[in-house]
This record gives structure tokens, sequence and C-alpha cells, in this order.
């Protein structure tokens, strides 16, 4: 028998290569650079924490290629970081209605991700961008729940070629200050694909359709393009992470 970690080399290699700089964060990494050189010139003492800071803000911003599942019925993660609350809840007002995502209450998976982890956000499905719907608000801490109403957010609808229709939204954190999209109405995109980030700490929210079973607990890890969240006609997962 083939060894599971041989059945797909270039998968393997793809996941240990070292992550690009994502074009967001250089002037960023620049900034912190400067900083950290004008502070060897005039305050030795401060250059070593700075460069140290200048590493975090490159780290922060990395783009590691990440290999989707393939498969029908899938909704794959579009944020790395913890699942915090799965819940069922009624869908924001600018997601709601029949040319979103209905007005029925839907289970909302939440990935709060530190400002360790990786920010680039992708899409659950394949399809095209319905909606993208911005809205400014305030930065209070991305676990509270009222995050979802209070903070920085952008709502995005994805319709699939099979005409079910995901909704997810990015929430600015307490450090966050900018979402930044990648993608607008009318884009058709691949399941996986990038579209868009959150600066410095922030939350993500998936509403997975009725005939959608959860595929994950509470406490869990996911990986952006990768976890699988939600399985059409699937068993829901039960119990919580240790």
């Amino acid at each position: 028998m083939i060894p599971s970690d041989k059945l797909n080399p270039s998968a393997e290699a793809v996941k240990w290569r070292v992550p690009d700089l994502h074009p967001e964060g250089r002037k960023y990494v620049a900034i912190a650079l400067l900083i950290a050189f004008l502070a060897w010139v005039f305050v030795p003492i401060l250059t070593w924490p700075l460069l140290g800071l200048a590493l975090w803000v490159a780290l922060f911003f990395r783009d590691p290629v990440r290999v989707t599942p393939s498969g029908e019925g899938l909704i794959i993660s579009p944020a790395d970081g913890l699942v915090s609350m799965i819940e069922r809840v009624a869908v924001p007002r600018e997601l709601a209605g029949p040319n979103g995502l209905g007005d029925a209450p839907l289970i909302r998976v939440s990935v709060f991700m530190s400002v360790f982890d990786v920010h680039i956000n992708r899409t659950p499905i394949a399809g095209t961008v319905k909606q993208v719907v911005y809205i400014s608000g305030k930065f209070v801490n991305a676990e509270l729940d009222k995050a979802s109403e209070d903070n920085e957010r952008q709502h995005i609808v994805v319709e699939g070629r099979d005409g079910r229709r995901i909704g997810f939204t990015q929430i600015a954190g307490l450090l966050a200050r900018r979402i930044v999209p990648f993608v607008k109405p009318g884009d058709m995109i691949a399941a996986g694909q990038r579209i868009g980030l959150i600066r410095f700490g922030s939350r993500l929210d998936v509403f997975l359709p009725d005939d959608c079973a959860c595929q994950v607990v509470l406490g869990q890890r996911s990986v952006a393009g990768e976890t699988i969240l939600g399985r059409v006609g699937g068993t829901v997962a039960s119990g919580i992470a240790q």
C-alpha cells in the first residue's frame, strides 16, 4: 500500500514551501524596517526589538499556498483561526431577502483570527460573486458576539453553479483598521481563491445553508482554503475539540 503522505507528493511540496509576502504588506514591512534602521542610528538599544516587530509584520502578511479539497457540496473554511462560535442565528439584514440568503435563521460558524494567524481570506465555494457590502463601524473585540453588528465589516455572497448561495462576513477586530477586498460583484471565483484580507486581528462568519451539515466543532483550528466547514447532505460533527 502506498503511504498516505506519498499519494500526492506535489501537494506536500506546496505545503512546505516558504510563504510569500502579500503585496499589501510590503509597505508595512518597509516602514517597520525603516523605523528599526533609525533606531540603530539614534537609539541602538531599540534596534533588535524593532527588527522583531518587522519580522512579525512580515509573518502577519504571509500568503501561503493552500491545497483546496475538491468535491461536490463542500463548504471550505475562508479563514485561518479558531472556531469560536457555532449557532443558529438570524441572517444579517445586509444578507437577507430573496437576492441574498433568504430570511430564515441559519447556522453561523465563526472563525476568530488572532494576530498570529494568516489573514488572507478565501472563498468557501466556487461560483459568482453576487454581493459585496461594506459597512463602516466600531472596533470592539472580534470574539464578542456583538462584533457582528457593531464592528467594521464586509458581507459577501457567492452563488455556486448549482444555484446554492453562501454568505460570509469579514469582521474587523480590536486592532484591525481596514478590510481589503480582492473581489467585486460579477467576478467568477474558484473554491479557495483569495477574496480579501483584514489587517491586524479579526473574525470571519460563514452562514451554512439549511441542507448543509457542519463539519467542525468548537475549539477546532481551521485552515483557510483547506478545512471543510460544511458538507451538503453530510452528518453533523459533534463535540468540542480537545
